[in-house]
């Protein structure tokens, strides 16, 4: 999320590093035997669908507009179906180019939650000109992933509570342009080094997360100011470290000596909700807001410079923002990660201070009291979504996850603790998660040619990691911290950039996104690029007006099975559910879901089921199809792992042979299920999405409108490329600001029906 979407975006976020070079064995092994003078490419260019324009604002198609301003929880009840409805039965949603959020007629979409808007009731209205302070009491920037939690009427935690609740949300970046997050101050911020303390503050605030009351009054939803339960999460919040990590040497700091604790979250993109009640955060692009001095690795000496090189971080790296340049407090010198202290443990500088970066991170939303804990067991790296087996008593949990930077992995987590039926009421919930969370092990994924895959552990006892010569590591703490060296160690498959994953309550199989690799082609050269495989197959030109996006510019959505064993199996079938695509675009080569013009899509992203209607929700970030439409949300019921069948894509080489891939693609959609349900404002990446437990409520986030504006026109509304939300009649100012929705339906429905 919030990335260069490996396509357009590159100029605006440098988030998505390209930092992988290992030599892993990937499928070019398995294709090569299969290499002969066969078969010539087809297709290459296609045709782009006519775009549908609107009016601005917040639009039904055919709907009406309204645009709006410690008890333990018990477990989510999963309502029977209605006897009388049908899912997908709304008509579908046009592709648009119109800088408004539009939803099927029958359904109304009002903003609700937007940058700035006030969780105290000292804190001033929100004038959205860049004057604006106090982020620190305020929603912060790029609304992300989302849960709901359950409020009973009186305000206590109550699961199946419909009409009044909390959200938990990601706060992921800022709207960047040289530097400074230009939306947020006067003028568009200082573009040069070093940049003002006061502008640093500021863009330090808006990351992290934030927590929110909203209640329904009669069919209006809306936020509660001063709620008790409101509250920020910042950069600067004090977070526990847990797990095989906690008090490592690793994580030795100047702020924590003992390496117990780090100073906040950063990058937050995809969520998980636990099966005890708690709120799950992936830490993502986190690695590009730190610099690294040009002289570093002889500084360091040591395989550290290793580590940093894996994640992007080489010497002479520049950051994001240059937040180190805001001051010589401790709170910018911890930016800069270069080796500056005379110790042996890193304690009296921040050399150690991006290992404490990249995990999923938990909160009791519920309760503020509790500490905030950095989930270790569950890796590093560019983390997206976290998505829990179906809790079975007796048997263990598995958290499924992925790496979301281009030639990276797929991941799981096995607790060691069996599921307790008690634990979905625990009295404590954050001791619950210690249980299931802090103890167990991880895998990665390798997918075989077949249509078979195994998980393979990343411990001391796997031969490959203690014999791998790039990187010696030390004990389970180093391979938590750096997992991208030990999932190259065991030769796991590069996906195409793993976003987020969902699991289906009705079967257990697991969905993974992947959004879009522009480093897959049929002639690779350098480590970086990769011939199309069994998983990833399609490597083709598309264009986008005039351009060529070379690779896999629209990416698909692949689905495992597991084996014997249920969450904790080590082996699993898989397929391809979806590939994205233009309608128009070449059947044999890239449509091979045979999308039409109701359902095509690109860069699939956010994802998720929804536990009460059984719906797949399936969320773009694009930069591919966004000269036809903007970005979407489709709502998909999809089959089973194996409904469809096996197929075979031959390429030509520039050598002169072909290259044949046998794939396996899912049952093809039919309009009754898949649909277009929601296309976002202009600009805007569409994210973030949970529900209330009727079902009857639906809340997403509507992430960067108008990133594309430049700074140049930050003063000049009319060369804004969005004024949303403020042109749906949402708050003061015209400078575009990410924001919830809430939709429902207008008949009182279930979403989707």
């Amino acid at each position: 999320m919030n990335k260069p979407n490996d396509l357009v975006r590159t100029s605006l976020n440098a988030d998505d590093i390209e930092s992988h070079a290992s030599p892993s064995e990937h499928f070019n092994t398995i294709l090569a035997a299969r290499m002969s003078r066969r078969n010539m490419l087809r297709g290459g260019a296609v045709t782009a669908a006519t775009a549908i324009m609107g009016s601005m604002g917040l639009s039904a198609c055919g709907g009406s507009d309204n645009v709006g301003p410690a008890v333990t929880p018990t477990p989510t009840p999963t309502p029977p179906p209605v006897a009388t409805e049908k899912l997908l039965a709304f008509a579908a949603v046009p592709k648009s180019l119109a800088d408004q959020v539009s939803v099927p007629a029958g359904y109304t979409a009002t903003a609700i939650y937007a940058l700035g808007d006030s969780l105290r009731a000292a804190t001033p209205a929100y004038k959205n000109d860049g004057t604006d302070s106090d982020f620190e009491n305020r929603a912060g920037d790029h609304h992300d992933g989302m849960e709901y939690f359950g409020l009973s009427a009186t305000g206590t935690p109550l699961a199946s509570g419909a009409d009044r609740g909390i959200l938990a949300m990601n706060h992921e970046a800022t709207t960047d342009e040289k530097l400074s997050s230009h939306f947020l101050h006067v003028n568009g911020g200082t573009t040069s080094l070093p940049r003002p303390a006061a502008e640093v503050d500021k863009e330090v605030a808006v990351h992290g997360l934030s927590v929110v009351e909203v209640k329904k009054t009669g069919t209006t939803w809306a936020t509660v100011n001063d709620s008790a339960f409101n509250r920020r999460v910042t950069p600067l919040s004090d977070i526990e470290i847990s797990g095989p990590v906690r008090g490592n040497a690793l994580v030795v700091t100047k702020y924590s000596p003992t390496g117990t604790k780090m100073r906040g979250t950063l990058n937050n993109c995809g969520t998980g909700k636990s099966p005890w009640g708690t709120y799950l955060s992936g830490e993502e692009n986190w690695a590009g807001y730190f610099a690294r001095g040009a002289a570093d690795d002889a500084a360091r000496g040591d395989k550290s410079v290793v580590a940093l090189k894996r994640y992007g971080r080489n010497q002479g790296s520049t950051s994001r923002h240059g937040w180190e340049t805001g001051g010589t407090d401790d709170k910018y010198a911890r930016w800069d990660i270069s080796k500056k202290g005379a110790s042996a443990d890193g304690s009296d500088d921040y050399r150690n201070e991006l290992n404490g970066m990249g995990y999923i991170v938990e909160m009791d939303a519920y309760d503020k009291t509790k500490v905030i804990r950095k989930r270790t067991a569950l890796g590093r790296y560019a983390h997206e979504s976290a998505a829990f087996s179906v809790p079975a008593v007796g048997q263990q949990l598995a958290v499924y996850m992925g790496d979301d930077s281009r030639n990276e992995y797929i991941y799981k987590f096995v607790s060691n603790a069996t599921w307790l039926a008690a634990d979905a009421n625990p009295t404590d919930r954050m001791a619950t998660g210690d249980k299931y969370l802090d103890s167990g092990k991880l895998y990665v994924a390798k997918l075989a040619a077949d249509g078979t895959g195994q998980w393979i552990e990343l411990s001391m006892s796997n031969a490959l990691i203690q014999a791998y010569t790039a990187y010696k590591f030390a004990d389970l703490a180093d391979i938590m911290v750096n997992t991208r060296l030990a999932a190259d160690a065991v030769g796991a498959t590069k996906m195409d950039r793993p976003e987020w994953c969902s699991v289906n309550p009705a079967n257990g199989e697991i969905y993974y996104t992947l959004t879009n690799n522009s480093n897959r082609t049929v002639n690779p050269t350098g480590s970086s690029q990769l011939a199309p495989d069994s998983a990833n197959p399609r490597a083709y030109t598309d264009m986008k007006g005039t351009s060529a996006q070379n690779g896999n510019p629209n990416g698909h959505i692949i689905r495992f099975k597991e084996g014997t064993g249920a969450a904790a199996a080590t082996s699993f079938t898989w397929d391809v559910y979806l590939f994205g695509a233009e309608s128009g675009a070449d059947s044999s080569k890239i449509n091979l879901s045979s999308l039409t013009a109701d359902q095509d899509f690109s860069s699939p992203d956010g994802l998720a089921f929804s536990p009460y209607t059984g719906i797949c929700w399936i969320q773009t970030d694009d930069g591919a199809y966004t000269d036809v439409t903007n970005c979407m949300m489709l709502a998909a019921i999809p089959g089973k792992v194996g409904d469809g069948a096996k197929s075979t894509l031959n390429y030509t080489t520039t050598a002169g042979g072909s290259l044949a891939v046998d794939t396996f693609i899912g049952k093809k959609p039919t309009a009754d299920t898949l649909k277009r349900f929601l296309v976002g404002p202009a600009g805007s990446e569409i994210t973030g999405i949970t529900e209330t437990p009727d079902g009857k409520t639906m809340f997403i986030n509507i992430q960067h409108p108008g990133e594309t504006t430049s700074v140049a026109n930050i003063n000049d509304p009319t060369k804004y490329t969005s004024q949303w939300p403020s042109n749906a009649g949402y708050g003061a100012g015209k400078r575009p600001r990410s924001a919830t929705i809430v939709i429902t339906k207008n008949d009182g429905g279930r979403i989707g029906s």
